[in-house]
């Protein structure tokens, strides 16, 4: 498995991956819309290619904290894809590792998504609530989804609510 920034050249399967994998076009749409926005990171668009196949995506991509009047700016991981084929080889973790690495390296001091607490707590994820970080979930999510990674450069001084972007109005089509 090689891991790698995307390219150009892959948006395609990228799209078809992602689509596969949430069952959903959604999701695509989002990656779409990240990717036009000013919020792309495209050092941190990642892809797992294996056998010269796109296998999986993930991407971290600037958001904005709100505490009060003041913000601040943030990333957050979304979305994470594998294919469905290619589900259970550790694909996801692999690119969830390598993107948190790179975004460390990058000097950035916290990541912040939504997702299953027993997956993503592997990778030093923990309930966002703790550190005084609120992120608004869809009344199906469960409150524990609302996850956050400190990293190296993490203050305690970073608190407040998730604002997502335009890019995520996408989602608001779900459930």
């Amino acid at each position: 498995m090689l891991i790698r920034p995307e390219c150009p050249e892959d948006f395609a399967e990228i799209n078809h991956v992602v689509a596969a994998a949430f069952r959903s076009p959604l999701e695509a749409r989002l990656v779409e819309a990240i990717r036009a926005s000013p919020q792309y990171l495209p050092e941190l668009a990642l892809v797992a290619e294996v056998d010269g196949a796109v296998a999986g995506h993930v991407m971290i991509s600037r958001t904005a904290l709100r505490d009060g009047e003041q913000w601040r700016d943030i990333v957050h991981l979304s979305p994470l894809a594998v294919a469905p084929e290619a589900q259970g080889r550790g694909i996801g973790a692999a690119l969830v590792r390598e993107v948190t690495e790179r975004a460390d390296g990058e000097g950035l001091a916290l990541v912040a998504l939504e997702g299953d607490p027993r997956y993503y707590s592997r990778f030093g994820f923990e309930h966002s609530v703790k550190y005084g970080i609120h992120i608004n979930l869809p009344s199906w999510a469960p409150p524990e989804a609302a996850q956050v990674l400190r990293l190296t450069h993490y203050d305690a001084t970073i608190r407040g609510t998730v604002v997502y972007p335009p890019a995520f109005d996408t989602l608001e089509e779900r459930h």
